[in-house]
C-alpha cells in the first residue's frame, strides 16, 4: 500500500515536489544535480528509481513505467509526468519566468513533442543500450 507524502517526507512544505529519476542516466543526474543545488527552500525530494533498494510497487507502479518516463508527485498525492515534472521542479527552485514560458502554446507543444522523443530514446542518447534492451517498452510510454 502506497504511504502518504507526509508519512514519507514530514519536513517538506506544501510546494514540494518528489521526482523519481534514472540515477543511472547521466542527463538525468546532472539535471537533478543542477536542480539541487538551486533548491535553497528544500522543496525538491529526488528519488533514485536506479538504487537498487528503490521498490517500484510501493507507489503502485511498474519499474517499466518509471523507466518509460519522468514521474513527479506532489504532496496531495497527485502523479505528474512529462515536462509538467520539469515545470513544477523549476518553479520549485524559482524559475517561475521559465515555466510560464513553457506554457505557451507553441512552446509548450515543442517541449512535450521533444521530451517524448528523448524519453522513448534516452538509454541510447545516453550511450546505455545492449544487445537486450535499446529503448523503454512503447505500451509503458505516457
Amino acid at each position: 500500500m502506497e504511504s502518504t507524502w507526509k508519512e514519507q517526507h514530514p519536513s517538506t512544505g506544501p510546494e514540494a515536489i518528489e521526482v523519481f529519476f534514472d540515477g543511472d542516466c547521466p542527463l538525468c543526474k546532472r539535471e537533478i544535480a543542477f536542480l539541487e543545488k538551486r533548491d535553497a527552500q528544500q522543496r525538491i525530494v529526488a528519488t533514485d528509481i536506479a538504487n537498487p533498494s528503490f521498490d517500484a510497487s510501493q507507489f503502485d507502479r511498474s519499474h517499466v513505467e518509471f523507466m518509460a518516463t519522468i514521474q513527479g508527485r506532489l504532496p496531495n498525492g497527485q502523479w505528474i509526468t512529462g515536462v509538467e515534472v520539469f515545470r513544477q521542479l523549476y518553479a520549485a527552485v524559482g524559475f517561475t519566468r521559465l515555466v510560464r514560458m513553457s506554457r505557451m502554446r507553441p512552446v509548450n507543444w515543442v517541449l512535450n513533442h521533444a521530451y517524448q522523443i528523448f524519453a522513448k530514446h534516452r538509454l541510447r542518447l545516453t550511450g546505455r543500450c545492449d544487445s537486450s534492451a535499446c529503448s523503454i517498452p512503447s505500451s509503458a510510454q505516457g
